[in-house]
């Protein structure tokens, strides 16, 4: 969570598409019907660029990205817009994810890299999101989504400001591909796509089935986690495993038609690119606070906040949400502007229905203002709080009445959990992060994970992080990523 005024976006600031018709596809050939021009599809993705380092800040790291960076650009000068300005950027954010912007904007979190084991694996990753932008896929599926229904718009709570159909629409469709993927088909196209680009650069293309193999572990350790705890699983990466296992036949195929460009000798990096990861945060990194037992704890902003127990945090630069189980109600912590003023931030900057009631005092002995309302007919119980010159919000919603009768303790609960951070809650804001060890002989990870931070689940995400999930064990010398 950094200082931005109750800022919100879904990843996207477009401009109005013009209507051009039939254009060549770049893979194929074959003549597609989209709504843009090669142009404007740059423009749009550099637009969209902003607003995506607004969500997602760049990783404070430049030798890290200055690798990923130099993998990608190899990679791009085999796809069939090697003439594209490429750009790859290694995000800091803890989930399990890449994604693509169209025009050539390709991006994959820190979390993501922390489970791949060696730089042909971070070439498949990467070589298939370029397959998306090669082929187009983000600007053919807005394309045919708007012609479908050209009057679905956003509203206007997720993205302030805006009132063009046209952009809310690509917006729209894609924040779905990018949680939930392009679909079956072209999904395939862009395994096939990257496959070649990685045979072209001397990796291995079988790195592509080897790195499905490692996150569809972690999806299932994921869904194993929320299925224990009640709760919907987590979005992961929204690529090839989301649509057919690593076993799958038509996977296999695509991915064995690359072999035809396959190097003598290929490389797979393994070392490199673990030495790369030593020192990386695992899990959230103290700019944004750190999540322990669903207590958010931001040593920089010296504060602390109890979400619920057994809800889902997500902790994100510019804001902290947590889910409730049934996906009904959640709470909010965000930024908000530096006076103190709290009664006249919330009777201004927040917009409820009418009706709602406003009122002044204090919230751990700051200042602070209270609004109990709803917003579009969603009940709403929201707290303003002066704490070190800064204000911050922290708002509790759920979907109807019926949600807010169940969770009304709960959010209030929430709400008046805010306070100062305290010295020993300070030593465990410390953020986890990433090193390497040689196992030696009779080395067990069960061993491993006694010495580990990870509590109760630390075993088979060590698991997890060395391609051992679920039962494996490590070999005399193999080198081993460990979190401290």
């Amino acid at each position: 969570m950094t200082p931005r005024v109750f800022y919100r976006t879904a990843v996207a600031a477009l401009g109005a598409l013009a209507l051009t018709g039939c254009a060549q596809n770049p893979v194929s050939g074959d003549r597609d019907f989209v709504l843009m021009s090669e142009q404007q599809e740059i423009q749009m993705g550099a637009q969209a660029h902003q607003e995506v380092l607004k969500e997602y800040a760049a990783l404070d790291n430049p030798a890290l990205q200055a690798y990923v960076n130099e993998v990608g650009q190899r990679l791009a000068k085999q796809s069939q817009r090697p003439n594209l300005s490429w750009h790859f950027t290694v995000v800091d954010s803890p989930d399990v994810n890449a994604f693509a912007l169209p025009g050539g904007y390709v991006y994959i979190t820190r979390g993501l890299m922390a489970y791949l084991n060696s730089e042909a694996e971070l070439a498949g990753v990467v070589g298939h999101e370029i397959g998306h932008v090669a082929a187009r896929h983000g600007v053919r599926q807005q394309s045919a989504s708007t012609v479908a229904g050209f009057g679905a718009a956003l509203g206007s709570i997720l993205v302030p400001g805006m009132d063009n159909q046209a952009s809310a629409s690509l917006l729209q469709t894609l924040a779905q591909a990018w949680t939930a993927g392009y679909g079956r088909e072209h999904e395939l196209e862009a395994d096939r796509l990257g496959a070649a680009y990685l045979a072209k650069t001397g990796y291995d293309p079988q790195a592509m089935v080897e790195v499905i193999g490692v996150l569809k572990n972690q999806e299932l350790f994921s869904a194993g986690q929320s299925a224990r705890d009640g709760r919907s699983p987590r979005a992961t990466y929204h690529g090839v495993f989301d649509t057919h296992p690593d076993n799958d036949t038509r996977l296999r195929q695509v991915v064995a038609e690359a072999t035809r460009y396959r190097m003598a000798g290929p490389r797979e990096g393994r070392n490199d690119y673990l030495q790369k990861l030593v020192g990386l945060y695992f899990g959230d990194s103290p700019d944004q606070g750190v999540i322990r037992n669903n207590a958010l704890l931001h040593e920089k902003l010296g504060l602390r906040v109890q979400f619920p127990p057994g809800w889902r945090v997500d902790n994100r630069p510019d804001r902290v949400v947590a889910t409730s189980p049934q996906g009904d109600a959640l709470v909010e912590l965000e930024q908000g502007p530096k006076n103190d003023n709290p009664l006249e931030t919330l009777q201004k900057g927040i917009k409820l229905d009418a009706g709602a009631h406003y009122d002044s005092g204090h919230l751990a002995g700051y200042p602070a203002a209270f609004a109990a309302g709803a917003q579009q007919g969603k009940p709403v119980v929201v707290a303003v709080v002066v704490f070190n010159g800064t204000q911050y919000l922290i708002a509790g919603m759920t979907r109807d009445m019926a949600a807010y009768e169940r969770e009304r303790s709960v959010l209030r609960a929430a709400i008046n959990s805010f306070r100062a951070i305290t010295p020993a809650e300070k030593l465990a804001a410390r953020p986890h992060v990433l090193q390497l060890l040689t196992a030696r002989p009779g080395l067990t990870m069960a061993a491993l994970a006694r010495q580990s931070p990870l509590g109760d689940e630390a075993e088979s995400q060590l698991r997890l992080l060395n391609d051992l999930y679920p039962d494996g064990e490590p070999r005399s010398g193999q080198r081993l990523k460990i979190v401290q």
